[in-house]
């Protein structure tokens, strides 16, 4: 049985409201901090104040500073007590509030000599300076970062909770390349990720693989279009629903979504170009809705050029920054060249014509 389009392309809008539909946010899971690196964070936990007691942020000796009033090299101030020498992270001796540097302070035999003032805090992290006693760490919603990882690790947190959706890829033999391309997008991304290969092209050795009881989503790559040896979505058909064939996209046009039971599943096309624009429109709004993500960030800057599109199908436009425009690389179909040399990536709907030099458009970067 050979695949066909249906008489008319599915528009975009339509397909994913049928993907996401009945689609809901995945449970959270406890991870140590490294290894949710990239996953969307779950929750806003409360924690400890960081440091908990004034720690030295330098090097020197631990004084008080109401104690040095007038201490200068012209005039040095002698000790009764000897200072505490105390290294960058040891807590503060009793009773002191700031620290010296070592070539403030001159002995000579018993007599110790202090010769510089200083300030209450000079060198000196306060209790909950860096995060306050009961501070969230505010990050529910976004991805976990290097920056999470710093609050985790200050405020010693062995596990982070996260939403992290398994995906299991599906590559037919044929699409090696953009199969390897997409499981590397999706681990970056902080997917658990599961890559299975099917045995040849046609529909059973596809079906054979198409299995929903340890996934939450299902990426097919390869075989979505009208080839003799295509076949990725009468396996998807034999196996559960088909949903819509024949996207109103471009790149993509080909790509299929469905359903295996209640897992979403979505074949894309083989080619590189057309599988990472079927990620972009399709895939990621899904990862989006089961990770529980906030929306992601766009970043507003003129066109350095006219786009023009076509009435009807959605088009994807690789964009490069220039001089703070976007440089339009490539609308529709995507040489690889562009696709490296861009930062970001937007979809004309397919009602518009385009946009028009100077027009400001709202942009999502390319690999975030």
């Amino acid at each position: 049985m050979t695949q066909r389009l249906p008489p008319s392309l599915t528009p975009l809008d339509t397909a994913l409201a049928a993907l996401l539909r009945g689609v809901d946010p995945v449970a959270p899971v406890a991870l140590p901090p490294a290894e949710a690196i990239g996953c969307v964070a779950a929750g806003s936990p409360q924690v400890a104040a960081y440091p908990p007691h004034d720690i030295a942020a330098a090097d020197g000796w631990a004084l008080r500073a109401s104690d040095l009033v007038g201490a200068s090299a012209y005039a040095p101030l002698p000790l009764a007590i000897a200072p505490v020498w105390v290294d960058a992270g040891d807590a503060m001796p009793g009773g002191c509030d700031c620290v010296l540097d070592a070539d403030a302070v001159e002995a000579s035999g018993p007599l110790v000599q202090v010769l510089a003032e200083a300030v209450p805090g000079q060198g000196v992290r306060r209790a909950g300076g860096d995060i306050a006693a009961g501070a969230t760490d505010r990050a529910e919603g976004y991805p976990v970062g290097a920056a999470a990882l710093l609050l985790a690790g200050a405020a010693a947190m062995d596990r982070l909770s996260v939403r992290r959706p398994r995906l299991r890829i599906v590559n037919v033999p044929g699409a090696t390349t953009a199969a390897q391309m997409i499981a590397g997008i999706a681990r970056a991304g902080g997917l658990d990720v599961q890559t299975f290969e099917a045995a040849a092209r046609d529909e059973a050795s596809i079906a054979a693989v198409l299995e929903a009881s340890a996934c939450d989503l299902l990426v097919i790559v390869g075989g979505s279009g009208l080839g003799r040896q295509d076949a990725a979505v009468t396996a998807l058909a034999r196996r559960g629903e088909v949903l819509a064939h024949g996207i109103a996209l471009q790149p993509g046009r080909t790509a299929a979504v469905g359903r295996l039971g209640k897992v979403p599943a979505v074949a894309l096309p083989g080619s590189p170009d057309h599988a990472l624009a079927g990620w972009l429109a399709l895939v990621l709004p899904l990862i989006d809705r089961l990770s529980a993500r906030r929306p992601r960030r766009q970043i507003s800057l003129p066109l350095a050029r006219k786009i023009a599109s076509s009435v009807g199908i959605a088009e994807i436009v690789l964009l490069a920054e220039e001089q703070r425009a976007w440089m339009p690389l490539a609308v529709g179909e995507w040489p690889f060249q562009a696709i490296a040399r861009a930062d970001a990536w937007l979809i004309i709907p397919a009602s518009h014509e385009g946009f028009a030099a100077g027009a400001p458009v709202d942009a999502y970067l390319m690999w975030e």
